[in-house]
């Protein structure tokens, strides 16, 4: 009996961390989604309203607004970090090894902070004093009248860049080791058949990684709709409610308008997204192994 009980006590910690840090807090603020409650009020104090919350959601400009945005950052940072993380590593895969300093200077822009990114990014952009207005002057002229981080489009394109920056040469390193365990020989076939490099990389490469950029298509998509640290230090959800994304919309509701019951339900319309997100993903990859 006891050896049959070793095992889940050896898992208990790290089962009781997930419950204190994630089950609970989920089921706590389903609770608080029925219910009419603000931060600066007492818990018990909280009207119960049932669906009200969620009505609200679904009909209030300002989540929908928060929701377009999400979408349209999720859909230019996961195909411009995908995009350009095949690029470099399609270029790196028809070198020699990779040296450890490389691999590790490909992942460090991944390493950075989220919030650092952002005050580095926004330090740069600053039109009267940014590094970066200065040294494009000269090579850029029509650059220096576009007001990065106070034009809407630009605002939320500065955010998006921030994550393909970060994102982009981790994907590569990922994609290499894909790329690595695709056989010579398969390639040789190909050429051999007279197929030209695009012709290979269509035929071969391409089907070959397939389960691959599933998963990493799967993983920037989750956490592009997770963004928030980027926005509150670059743009603030600024200008206006242009880089505003949900998480931000759920934050501001919360602590900054203090309807934590609000920002509640909108938190969970966040967890439902990111569910049927994953439902998605495990669904392609049965469909893929069907194959």
């Amino acid at each position: 009996m006891r050896q049959h009980a070793t095992p889940y006590l050896h898992l208990a910690p790290a089962l009781l961390a997930i419950v204190l840090t994630t089950v609970y807090p989920l089921v706590s603020a389903l609770i608080t989604s029925f219910r009419h409650w603000r931060l600066n009020e007492t818990r018990e104090a909280g009207e119960f309203v049932g669906l009200q919350q969620y009505e609200r959601v679904f009909t209030d400009g300002t989540f929908g607004n928060s929701a377009w945005v999400t979408l349209q950052f999720t859909v230019i940072s996961v195909v411009l970090s995908v995009g350009l993380g095949l690029g470099i590593a399609l270029v790196l895969n028809n070198r020699t090894r990779l040296s450890a300093l490389t691999k590790a200077l490909l992942i460090l822009p991944f390493a950075v902070a989220p919030a650092l990114k952002g005050f580095s990014w926004r330090f740069m952009l600053n039109p009267d004093t940014g590094v970066y207005d200065q040294m494009v002057d000269t090579i850029l002229p029509f650059a220096d009248d576009i007001n990065w981080l106070g034009d809407p489009f630009w605002a939320l394109m500065v955010i998006a860049l921030t994550e393909v920056w970060g994102w982009a040469p981790l994907i590569a390193l990922m994609l290499l080791g894909g790329l690595g365990s695709i056989s010579p020989e398969v390639r040789d076939a190909v050429r051999v058949d007279g197929a030209n490099a695009w012709q290979e990389f269509w035929r071969v490469t391409l089907p070959l990684l397939r389960p691959l950029l599933l998963v990493v298509v799967f993983l920037k998509a989750v956490f592009s709709v997770k963004i928030f640290d980027q926005v509150v230090t670059t743009t603030g959800g600024g200008p206006g409610r242009a880089t505003e994304t949900l998480n931000f919309f759920a934050y501001s509701q919360g602590f900054t308008f203090l309807d934590i019951g609000y920002a509640s339900a909108v938190s969970w319309v966040i967890v439902v997204v990111l569910g049927v997100l994953a439902t998605l993903y495990l669904f392609a990859m049965a469909k893929q192994e069907a194959k």
